[in-house]
C-alpha cells in the first residue's frame, strides 16, 4: 500500500491536484487527503485552493458541487458508480414541472441534490445550515423541501413549520429505528447518542443531538463527555477516533454503511490521476442556474 500512495502523492505533485476526502469515505483515503470534511464545505475549500485539478473522494453530486463552485477547475470522480440514492430520488423534470405549476412555492434543496435539480431550485440548504437558511424565509410562503422527507420533517418539527416534503431518504439513515437507540442506550449507559437529522423524527427525538457531520466532529471535540454512541455512516468514526483518541465511539449500528461512499479504493484515485478521468462536465446552462441557489445560501449563512 505504500508504495500505492507514494504513486499518488506524485501524481498529485506532477497533476498540481488536491484530493478532497467526504467524512464517510474509506479511512485510507481520508488520511491521504488534503481536506476531509461534508460536501460543500469541501467544495468551498477547494473553491478556495484555486486547484486547476480536483479529486473529489465522495459521490456525484458532491463534484458536482465542486464544479460549479470552481468552474475553471478539473473535478474528477474517482469511481463514475459512486452516486446516490436519495439525490437521484429527485429528478430535475419533475422539480422543474412543480416550479412550473407552483411558481410561488419557494423551492429549498437540501445539497444532497443533482446540479440539474439545483438549477430549478430557489435557495440550498445543508444539515448544518438549513435551520438558519428556512428561519430566513417568511412564515407566509409555502415551501417545499426536498429531497429528503426526514431531514425535512425534523426541520418542521423543530421549527414549527409546515414544509411540503418531497418523498425521499437516505437509505443509510432511514434504517435508523428507534428501537436501535434504546438498545444502544442499555449496551453503553450513559454515553451521548449523535444522530444525523436524515434520521426519521422518532428517532431524533430519542437521540441526545442531531447533527450534521461537521457538526457532531465539533460537539464531540468541544464536549467534556467521554462516551458516545454515533447514529451515522460509520466511515466518521475513523476521524472521530483521530480527533479525539481519548474518547470512546460507538456506531448505533455496525451496518450504517452506505455502499456508494465506500466504492472509492485508493487506486481508483491513482488511476484518475493518472488518466484523467472521470471529469465531471456540466452545461454552460446548469452551472449558470444551479449555482445560484449556492450562492444564495452562502449569502444568508
Amino acid at each position: 500500500m505504500s508504495d500505492l500512495i507514494d504513486e499518488i502523492k506524485q501524481l498529485k505533485q506532477e497533476r498540481k491536484a488536491i484530493i478532497l476526502a467526504h467524512n464517510y469515505v474509506r479511512p485510507e483515503l481520508q488520511d491521504i487527503a488534503d481536506f476531509t470534511g461534508d460536501s460543500l464545505e469541501l467544495s468551498i475549500k477547494a473553491k478556495n485552493a484555486k486547484a486547476p485539478v480536483i479529486v473529489f473522494c465522495g459521490v456525484r453530486f458532491m463534484a458536482e458541487s465542486a464544479k460549479l463552485l470552481s468552474p475553471d477547475s478539473m473535478v474528477l470522480l474517482p469511481n463514475s458508480d459512486a452516486g446516490c440514492p436519495m439525490a437521484d430520488m429527485a429528478s430535475a423534470e419533475k422539480v422543474a414541472d412543480y416550479k412550473a405549476t407552483h411558481p410561488e412555492t419557494v423551492i429549498v434543496a437540501y445539497v444532497n441534490t443533482t446540479a440539474g435539480v439545483k438549477s430549478h431550485v430557489d435557495i440550498c440548504c445543508t444539515s448544518g445550515n438549513a435551520e438558519k437558511i428556512i428561519n430566513s424565509i417568511p412564515l407566509d410562503r409555502e415551501i417545499l423541501f426536498l429531497p429528503d422527507r426526514n431531514l425535512g420533517g425534523n426541520l418542521n418539527r423543530k421549527l414549527k413549520r409546515n414544509m411540503l416534503l418531497w418523498p425521499g431518504f437516505c437509505p443509510t439513515h432511514d434504517r435508523v429505528t428507534p428501537q436501535m437507540i434504546e438498545t444502544a442506550r442499555k449496551l453503553h449507559p450513559g454515553a451521548k447518542v449523535l444522530v444525523h437529522p436524515e434520521c426519521d423524527t422518532e428517532v431524533v427525538a430519542l437521540a441526545d443531538e442531531a447533527l450534521s457531520t461537521g457538526g457532531i466532529l465539533k460537539f464531540v471535540r468541544e464536549s467534556p463527555e467521554q462516551e458516545f454512541i454515533i447514529g451515522t455512516e460509520t466511515g466518521i468514526l475513523h476521524r472521530l477516533k483521530s480527533e479525539n483518541p481519548d474518547k470512546k465511539f460507538y456506531p448505533l449500528k455496525p451496518e450504517m454503511l452506505c455502499p456508494n461512499m465506500k466504492k472509492i479504493t485508493l487506486e481508483n484515485v491513482r488511476d484518475c490521476l493518472k488518466n484523467l478521468t472521470e471529469q465531471i462536465e456540466l452545461s454552460t446552462e446548469v452551472m449558470h442556474s444551479a449555482v445560484k441557489p449556492i450562492e444564495e445560501m452562502l449569502s444568508r449563512s
